[in-house]
């Protein structure tokens, strides 16, 4: 098996990239099938339209033309760039969800039970080299013939009924005290990672931006509020002063 080569993107580069492509809204231009294994697209933005539409037979569509899409996720995976529309396409069902656990009679499923299954899908778009000096905007016309990113999306427009001060923060790709994930992620995109602690009786949990070293971002939520933002410069002595901590609504 050949090994994938890595990317060549820096990581400010692929940091505007999940920023202005995460939890973007586009309107479709074509059928979009149900896929787990991502579809394909070419980067001169050509498809193999016939697959397409095998795959949509039976009812078997994420989107039809003009229908809302959503993407939800952004990954790098050497030459490609793989973005997840609509959820993905996931039954919410895991391999560990028929195990039990326990001794004699007394056993328990080790799943919850809380099965949360989308009917998306996953596109990737080939370079056929490793990225490098790639933007949001080229991506963006590479996916032109397939969605319409209108400049007045419905994120744009969603934006445009918070408060002045909340719409502030998200033109300059910050969180705020009092914002909820959707804001969050219409701000700065997908964390880099989260992290989740009971602390004096609340569940509290932490989106991670950014990576040692240079700026680190943490975002806190209690519920689906922001309660705290705290920037911290990992790795170069420097710490800022983190933001006043507010009562969830």
């Amino acid at each position: 098996m050949i090994p994938v080569a890595k990317d060549k993107l820096t990581e400010d580069e692929k940091i505007e990239l999940l920023r202005n492509l995460s939890a973007e809204f586009a309107k479709a231009k074509t059928y979009f099938p149900r896929s787990k294994k991502p579809l394909e697209v070419d980067m001169d933005g050509t498809w193999d339209k016939g697959a397409w539409q095998r795959l949509a037979q039976g009812d078997n569509v994420t989107a039809r033309v003009g229908d809302q899409l959503k993407i939800t996720h952004v990954s790098f995976e050497g030459a490609k760039l793989v973005l997840e529309i609509n959820g993905g396409l996931k039954t919410g069902r895991h391999w560990y969800d028929h195990i039990e656990t326990g001794m004699g009679n007394q056993t328990r499923p080790v799943s919850n039970g809380d099965y949360t299954p989308s009917t998306g899908t996953n596109i990737e778009i080939n370079f056929h080299k490793p990225m490098e000096n790639l933007t949001s905007a080229e991506v963006k016309r590479i996916l032109l013939p397939l969605m319409d990113f209108d400049p007045k999306s419905a994120a744009k427009m969603y934006a445009e009924t918070l408060p002045p001060e909340m719409r502030k923060a998200i033109q300059e790709k910050r969180a705020t005290e009092g914002m909820d994930r959707d804001q969050v992620k219409l701000a700065m995109g997908n964390p880099y990672r989260k992290y989740r602690e009971t602390k004096d009786g609340n569940d509290l949990e932490d989106w991670i931006y950014g990576q040692p070293p240079g700026k680190v971002t943490f975002v806190t939520f209690q519920g689906n509020k922001v309660i705290r933002v705290k920037e911290q410069y990992a790795g170069l002595g420097i710490q800022t002063s983190p933001q006043v901590n507010i009562s969830p609504d």
